[in-house]
């Protein structure tokens, strides 16, 4: 028996080249000639005597950086084991219990399948072992959360992770508070969990709404009060209350026998109840209603039918063919309330059949006039795609006007102080410091993106500089200062205390 080093693995994968050629399940994407080390290993393998083959395969198992071990755009997926069977069931093959059948390398206890993804892939998966057992992958560290568990993640080079999702110790945090709320519609108690922006005050300016179904799973799986509070606190959206709502008998309430029940739930009764309860901006185009899967089918049912309510409607994924497409039909077909209603959905390539419907529900709101914000991914009906575009989603309804949004860490190019005294009454000073001459403009902003006053708006020379602002006349509230100079801008709050 002997081992071969890494280092010379890999210099025997740069001199032998083969051919190799696969195709995507989902796009029919074919790659030719392509110089496979993976694949002349298992040449390698197959050309060794018999009693060579495992020390050959320990020596590749060493050198290989992470599993799956990708060639983009090809996946290949490897499980060592004495089993009689492994099957690859995930996102890309509509969790097949079949999925995609491995190889054994004879007299080896090693097996594999290749797969082409796109480069920008992010799927979830698991391995069958005998038929029967299903495990995550044991080399791959990194898991996605769902509703039925954890499964294993597969990410292409190109896959960015969502810096949203995570913890930032460094941005204010809200908090949630959970509350009850007795339905006479539904004859039954539903759980609450409503967060609060950080600086939320009862009286003064009101906050937008969101209302998200399928609550605990939006927080425990979409990770969506750290989405919430990162938005806000790197000023991508403006502050909002959040309510999330847990379902009682979710299949039926969202798209079975009792969803009108639900509907008249949501709308008469749990709405009412928040804006009693906070200091919520009643406007229709201030409350958004999103939910996945089935949830976007009820959320498009719910804003459909009460656009007066909720003018504004997010779909992860939206499912529906429920009744025989009923939410589809009655938005596409029924009457347009384009100045109404506003939408942004998401979907991935591997969720035929509601890929295509999901297209063609988009194309037909775009024909009709609708403001409809979309995004398609190249991945799999999961919390792993819905938990990294709910930013997208919130940002569409509640972001800052563009140009009041751009926050960009630049710590060279300016750095900008905390306004004081803050909170003011009715003049503080700013001060702020530029290391390139350049044009500068210092400007404060009101929560909806308006401008309030131009503090410098010149060419400067590099240096220290401070300016004051004399508020007087502004009402009382939360406002943005926004320097900006050249390309690089950076944003923050101040607050006016009468």
């Amino acid at each position: 028996m002997y081992r071969y080093s890494i280092s010379f693995l890999l210099t025997f994968f740069v001199i032998t080249s083969v051919s190799l050629s696969q195709t995507s399940p989902s796009t029919g994407l074919v790659r030719e000639s392509q110089d496979s080390n993976f694949q002349q290993f298992i040449n390698r393998v197959n050309a060794a005597a018999s009693q060579d083959r495992s020390a050959i395969v320990d020596s590749f198992m060493l050198a290989v950086p992470a599993f799956p071990f990708i060639e983009d755009p090809v996946a290949h997926f490897i499980y060592r084991g004495n089993v009689t069977s492994v099957n690859v069931p995930g996102d890309a093959n509509g969790w097949s219990s079949s999925g995609y059948p491995m190889t054994k390398l004879s007299t080896t206890d090693f097996w594999y399948t290749s797969q082409v993804f796109e480069s920008d892939a992010r799927l979830d998966y698991k391995f069958i072992l005998n038929s029967s057992s299903w495990i995550l992958d044991p080399r791959n560290p990194h898991t996605v959360s769902g509703g039925f568990g954890p499964n294993s993640e597969l990410a292409m080079p190109q896959y960015v992770q969502p810096w949203e999702i995570q913890y930032d110790s460094t941005v204010p945090h809200g908090r949630i508070e959970s509350r009850t709320i007795f339905s006479n519609y539904r004859s039954a108690t539903y759980s609450l969990n409503v967060y609060l922006p950080p600086d939320y005050r009862s009286v003064g300016q009101p906050y937008p709404v969101v209302y998200f179904q399928d609550g605990s799973e939006y927080i425990n799986l979409g990770k969506t009060k750290n989405v919430i509070d990162n938005l806000i606190g790197y000023f991508y959206i403006q502050d909002i209350i959040a309510v999330f709502v847990t379902p009682l008998n979710r299949n039926e309430e969202y798209a079975g026998s009792l969803r009108d029940q639900y509907m008249q739930f949501f709308v008469y009764e749990l709405v009412p109840f928040i804006d009693t309860l906070y200091n919520t901006n009643k406007a229709r185009h201030a409350r958004a209603v999103i939910g996945d899967s089935y949830g976007g089918n009820i959320s498009a049912l719910i804003s459909y039918n009460h656009p007066g309510i909720f003018g504004n409607c997010g779909l992860h994924s939206g499912a529906f063919q429920p009744n025989n497409y009923e939410a589809f039909n009655l938005i596409v077909n029924g009457v347009n309330k384009k100045d109404s209603i506003r939408y942004f959905s998401v979907w991935g390539t591997y969720e035929n059949p509601l890929t295509q419907n999901m297209r063609a529900f988009k194309d037909s709101l775009l024909k009709k006039g609708y403001v409809f914000g979309w995004q398609e991914r190249h991945e799999g009906h999961s919390w792993g795609l819905w938990r990294a575009t709910t930013d997208l989603i919130l940002r569409h309804f509640f972001g800052y006007p563009s140009g009041v949004s751009e926050i960009n860490n630049h710590p060279v190019e300016i750095k900008l102080d905390q306004n004081y005294p803050n909170p003011f009454n009715p003049s503080t000073n700013f001060g702020f410091r530029i290391v390139d001459f350049g044009f500068v403009t210092l400007k404060i902003f009101d929560l909806l993106g308006r401008e309030v006053a131009t503090l410098v708006n010149e060419t400067k020379q590099p240096g220290e500089y401070k300016v004051k602002w004399n508020a007087e006349g502004v009402s009382s509230g939360v406002y943005l200062y926004r320097l900006q100079v050249g390309g690089f801008s950076v944003t923050k709050k101040l607050l006016m205390v009468r």
